[in-house]
């Protein structure tokens, strides 16, 4: 599966051969659900919480005598029936997340670059090198390359000037290679990697 390279410049500079065992598989829905709900019940900080009959501040006292006032039977003002009492079977601080295989996790992360190669949505990318961290010079040069919304996957480290400068765009993400998921390749239109990053995904998943 061949790709050009290209240049920030939008110059062509040659073509990068694809590993379809990590760029050709078949796109599986499913798969890709399954790792998404797990990456956003990850991100959720778990810290909602309400107040049990134990929480609250007051009286243990017996609201009034058990028998002859015609009431109900009562036992604690804190009780969930009155006013400022418990709340019965509320969230309490806990943690959302939930294992998923390793070869789930995986086999979601190809599929995803899958889906983005068969839509013709990867675009390789020579270099992110830039010489200052100009917001307006990247924001031009992506608006010739037709850049609206992309998900930018550089190298080890991600070029400090482009990072910078790419940081105040609406739309565009910019990660390290080891850094790349899922959820965040879903959400946006284009998928863009240096062909370093095309090498490390390549040897990381084939």
């Amino acid at each position: 599966m061949k790709c050009k390279v290209i240049s920030l410049d939008a110059k062509e500079m040659g073509s990068v051969e694809l590993n379809k065992d990590v760029f050709g598989l078949p796109v599986r829905a499913d798969v890709l659900a399954r790792m998404v709900n797990w990456q956003l019940a990850k991100r959720r900080a778990g810290t909602h919480k309400t107040k049990g009959i134990s929480d609250i501040s007051g009286t243990t006292a017996k609201p009034y005598k058990q028998k002859g006032t015609g009431r109900a039977r009562q036992g604690s003002l804190r009780s969930p029936q009155f006013r400022g009492g418990a709340v019965i079977f509320g969230p309490v601080v806990r943690s959302h997340a939930f294992d998923l295989p390793k070869k789930v996790r995986k086999l979601a992360l190809k599929t995803a670059l899958s889906s983005k190669a068969a839509d013709g949505k990867i675009v390789v990318l020579d270099s992110t090198k830039l010489d200052k961290p100009k917001t307006k010079e990247l924001a031009t040069r992506f608006k010739k390359l037709g850049w609206e919304s992309a998900l930018i996957i550089d190298g080890a480290e991600v070029n400090a000037n482009f990072g910078r400068a790419a940081r105040n765009l609406r739309n565009i993400d910019v990660l390290p290679q080891q850094g790349i998921n899922v959820y965040d390749i879903l959400r946006r239109d284009l998928l863009v990697l240096t062909k370093d990053a095309v090498s490390h995904l390549e040897e990381r998943l084939k």
